[in-house]
């Protein structure tokens, strides 16, 4: 399933997916991957400063993740531009739910959030929850 959302003409899209050969479901261990691409449908360049992530496990636990940039980089996107990257997270059970944050600022020095859409997380034999 691919998730969507547009904040201030910043469009951003993520695929996520089971990677079953790093998983580990007899010690608790599913793992995840997100492809992400973030797309500037707006006329003002902006740079992507921080990310705020949110991680939810089956059994209500979150995690919090913030940090700089995203895979190692703080992209400048011009008009029309975009950016595609691909993360990963491990989860204590078969399925959960992420959400989250891009702190975007403008060339003439204005700082925003965009959102990013709320997304499942699901091992193909997971029972599906309502995430």
């Amino acid at each position: 399933m691919i998730y969507r959302q547009t904040t201030r003409s910043i469009v951003v899209t993520v695929e996520p997916f089971y990677l079953e050969e790093q998983s580990r479901p007899d010690q608790h261990r599913w793992v995840f991957g997100y492809r992400v691409k973030i797309e500037n449908d707006g006329d003002e360049t902006v740079r992507l400063i921080s990310r705020h992530w949110r991680i939810t496990d089956g059994s209500g636990r979150m995690l919090e993740v913030k940090g700089d940039g995203v895979v190692g980089e703080q992209p400048r996107l011009e008009p029309g531009q975009s950016f595609e990257y691909t993360s990963g997270t491990p989860l204590g059970t078969p399925s959960g739910i992420m959400r989250g944050t891009y702190q975007m600022l403008t060339d003439s020095g204005e700082w925003f959030d965009v959102g990013i859409p709320a997304f499942s997380l699901d091992a193909p034999s997971a029972l599906r929850l309502a995430n």
